[in-house]
């Protein structure tokens, strides 16, 4: 995001008297968290949310930023250009009103690229104010890959990293336990504390580090699994940016926007929150003794209805998500399906499924977010199979019937998923006619084109779909098991078909 108008960059010296006296107090606090990651989600997510701390006089520390790959040199050099100091934007719907928030954070106060400064990197692991490590290096970022340790030169992986880093902190305390850390990787990756515990490990091993060093990993550090949950929409527009920089004065290559909600849970004792005081400054962050059932709610609520509606949004001639749940049929549709279909199944009253699902509905009317249907589509195959299938089998168990609204989600799924194919790769044929890439799988894509191959629903009956239909279901390739097999579930999607059929052109 660059503004074209000629202000001068954020720094610290155009602020007001106030404004600087404050940022400079939190910039000079001693560092108590390394952060490897300096993209838009950290600073939009867990920097908000340290500096909303610090501001409150709870949080008494500020952050050490680095990058991950080389690739985020830029950005990196972005944010010490500007003294560590960003614009923050919140702005959505927060409890049916429309909200704007605009605040200065600051929270950084070292910079450190370790592909250049490797040493000045291991040196900031000899800090006794260091006390936690956030990443967010996407889920590739959060992986194993085998590697050799030269000293004095830059491990490339980030387990990596972190590996050379903890023990040059082992080292300069002399395997002191209370000098160890605790470690929330934000990647999206279940189980992501305990996979980052497991790289460090296996590349201790490689590089040769002591028994008792990795004995120091494994009792003296808190590697805790962590859920996280906001959009953090990243750079405004343009235009909008030049907007804002005629506004303020001054331009900030690091304005970052969000929504106002945000969920944290991490699997952890609650008294951890005296040393990170979140929850304590009034944000939606819980301690947890186990992070399955959130994660549970999330993937079936807000990922399951996302999958629902993208299916059937695509083919009625919907875009985004807004504009579908802007329409009033969709969104009793869609709410339904969540309130009397989803939330039954899942039978967990203790963590407020109706009140969650509400919180979902108003993230989806977003006035500022542009979610585009075909984005959640990409790979419908294998997310319908881990969002929405054991939702719809787990009614039907409970239930003894087939839940309507998850069965024409189903329906929808399967005729947009007859892939057509071009010279420009398969393509789904919407009811007004027109044609839109599928992107998923090819191996599945191939799959359900063969079983669809010659199937035209003007001039097939009523059999043959049910032909058609028993052949994907049974296929467990694509399902872990054969849907066929399921008593009137077949017939049930056959109906559902049969109408949306009946709709096409």
């Amino acid at each position: 995001m660059s503004a074209s108008t000629k202000r001068p960059r954020l720094k610290l010296h155009l602020l007001g008297n106030d404004s600087q006296r404050k940022c400079k107090e939190m910039i000079e606090r001693p560092v108590k968290v390394l952060q490897i990651g300096e993209g838009n989600f950290l600073r939009g997510f867990a920097d908000w949310m340290l500096h909303e701390s610090a501001r409150q006089g709870k949080f008494h520390g500020s952050v050490a930023v680095t990058q991950p790959r080389p690739g985020g040199k830029a950005k990196l050099e972005q944010i010490r250009d500007q003294d560590g100091l960003y614009t923050m934007i919140t702005r959505g719907l927060s409890e049916g009103k429309r909200v704007e928030r605009t605040e200065m954070v600051s929270v950084f106060s070292q910079f450190f690229n370790p592909y250049e400064e490797w040493q000045t990197f291991l040196e900031l692991a000899e800090l006794p104010s260091l006390e936690f490590v956030i990443s967010n290096t996407t889920e590739s970022g959060l992986k194993y890959i085998q590697s050799d340790y030269i000293p004095g030169e830059p491990v490339q992986s980030f387990p990596g990293k972190l590996s050379v880093f903890l023990h040059q902190r082992y080292v300069r305390f002399a395997g002191d336990p209370s000098r160890g850390l605790i470690h929330l990787p934000c990647e999206l990756l279940e189980g992501n504390g305990d996979v980052l515990r497991e790289c460090v490990l296996r590349h201790s091993e490689d590089f040769g580090f002591s028994d008792s060093f990795r004995s120091w990993i494994e009792h003296h550090n808190l590697f805790l699994n962590n859920l996280v949950d906001r959009i953090v929409t990243g750079a405004p527009t343009q235009e909008e940016a030049e907007a804002l920089t005629e506004r303020w004065g001054y331009e900030d290559q690091l304005i970052n926007t969000a929504e106002p909600y945000h969920f944290w849970a991490i699997q952890g004792e609650e008294s951890l929150d005296k040393r990170l005081p979140l929850k304590q400054a009034g944000l939606n962050v819980h301690w947890v003794k186990d992070l399955k059932p959130y994660q549970l709610r999330k993937v079936r609520i807000l990922n399951g209805s996302h999958t629902l509606m993208s299916s059937l949004g695509l083919l009625r001639g919907k875009q985004h998500v807004r504009e579908t749940m802007e329409d009033p049929q969709f969104s009793s549709w869609i709410r339904q399906a969540v309130l009397e279909e989803i939330v039954p199944a899942m039978d967990m009253p203790e963590l407020g499924l109706e009140q969650y699902a509400e919180e979902v509905f108003e993230r989806f009317l977003n006035p500022y977010i542009d979610h585009k249907l075909q984005d959640i589509a990409l790979n419908t195959a294998g997310k319908f199979k881990v969002r929405v299938l054991p939702t719809l089998l787990a009614y039907e168990q409970s239930q003894g019937s087939w839940p309507e609204r998850l069965i024409q989600g189903f329906a929808g799924f399967l005729y947009l998923y007859r892939p057509l194919q071009t010279q420009e790769g398969y393509k789904a044929q919407l009811l007004s006619g027109e044609t839109i890439p599928l992107r998923d799988d090819p191996d599945v894509l191939a799959a359900l084109a063969a079983h669809w191959e010659g199937y035209g629903h003007s001039t097939s009956g009523t059999d043959e779909l049910e032909q058609r239909v028993a052949a994907v279901l049974s296929n467990e390739v694509i399902w872990g098991e054969n849907l066929d097999a399921k008593q009137g579930l077949r017939a049930a999607l056959v109906h559902e078909i049969s109408k949306l059929e009946g709709e096409g052109k």
